[in-house]
């Protein structure tokens, strides 16, 4: 009979993999580039105070982002994916896509970060030779084409009020919410979003939110 005695070697905590780590440090830049052009602008925040507030080198945030502006693109594409997630646009269902946008009123109101950085980038970009210039006039014509067919579906079923366009509704929606989010960003307790945004819709489209 053996007397030789089995040991088990103790299981090693598993590694995170390089992959788990990079997509972490990403995470934690772009979070801190939201912070800093929130703040101070995507012109005068600088790499180094993004550098400084996730405690690596500027060399370092330039290892994961080549450039200020790959930095800024990748900070707005963020921001979209969320948004998104709030809002995903049904050209087929225009009651969905307004419901949505009220959510979505309601979401902003609790990342006023965010909402000021796309208040103070939206203005900045105005200037043509701004790195976000062409992601606006994309992302606005892109913004009023989801909202003209949702708005076309509403008038396609008699809920949308007689002489209002899709266009027309469009244009006033964008409108309205840029307007709100200026106004809640200068004084947060005067207005709720969500609650002036129903108003607006309740005046044109047959929808009882």
């Amino acid at each position: 009979m053996s007397t030789k005695t089995q040991t088990t070697e103790p299981r090693r905590p598993r590694r995170r993999g390089p992959y788990a780590k990079t997509a972490a440090v990403r995470t934690a830049i772009l979070d801190a580039a939201l912070d800093v052009f929130a703040e101070s602008g995507y012109r005068s925040g600088s790499l180094r105070e993004v550098a400084d507030r996730v405690g690596m080198s500027e060399a370092g945030v330039l290892h994961h982002f080549p450039s200020k502006s790959a930095l800024l693109a990748d900070v707005l594409d963020r921001r979209d994916v969320r948004a998104l997630e709030v809002v995903p646009f049904d050209q087929e269902d225009g009651e969905a896509t307004l419901r949505g946008l009220v959510r979505l009123a309601e979401y902003n109101a609790t990342i006023p970060g965010i909402v000021k950085l796309f208040a103070v980038l939206s203005t900045e970009a105005t200037s043509p030779d701004h790195p976000a210039h062409g992601y606006f006039i994309a992302r606005y014509a892109r913004t009023r084409g989801n909202l003209r067919h949702a708005f076309a579906s509403l008038a396609a079923q008699g809920r949308l009020a007689d002489g209002v366009s899709p266009e027309r509704a469009a244009i006033a929606t964008i409108a309205m919410m840029d307007g709100l989010q200026v106004q809640w960003l200068l004084e947060p307790g005067i207005l709720d979003m969500a609650a002036q945004l129903r108003r607006f819709f309740q005046g044109f489209v047959d929808i009882d939110f």
